[in-house]
């Protein structure tokens, strides 16, 4: 079983950066891929980073590619999102998650069995 807890959200202006992470208790973490989703007010949760479990290859959606980077540290149960160049659109709650499940694709909510509560990021204008 593992466990997630999200730090280092907080209000930024534009073009400001971030750096989110994502603790994670229990052993077998490092087995499983990591993601980073987003809420942003009045949207449905979507896909903004992800990593396998072996930090091979790594995925981003396409407004966040070249400005967000994803990383991972297993010694540490640690995951990472590196978020600069942020805009006005980056506001919203981000969490992290982990899963191992093959029937889905990396960028979909139900390949994830474990989720944080979520790091609040506000972007000003």
């Amino acid at each position: 079983q593992v466990q997630l807890v999200e730090s280092g959200g907080g209000l930024v202006q534009a073009g400001d950066s971030l750096r989110l992470s994502c603790a994670a208790s229990g052993r077998t973490f490092s087995r499983y891929d990591k993601a980073w989703f987003r809420r942003a007010p009045g949207k449905e949760r979507e896909f903004v980073a992800a990593v396998t479990w072996s930090g091979g290859n790594t995925y981003y959606r396409d407004s966040v590619k070249g400005r967000f980077t994803i990383s991972v540290d297993n010694a540490k149960n640690m995951v990472y999102l590196q978020m600069n160049s942020l805009k006005p659109e980056d506001t919203a709650v981000y969490y992290c998650a982990a899963g191992g499940s093959s029937r889905w694709t990396i960028d979909s909510s139900g390949k994830y069995d474990y989720w944080g509560q979520g790091t609040q990021v506000t972007v000003s204008s």
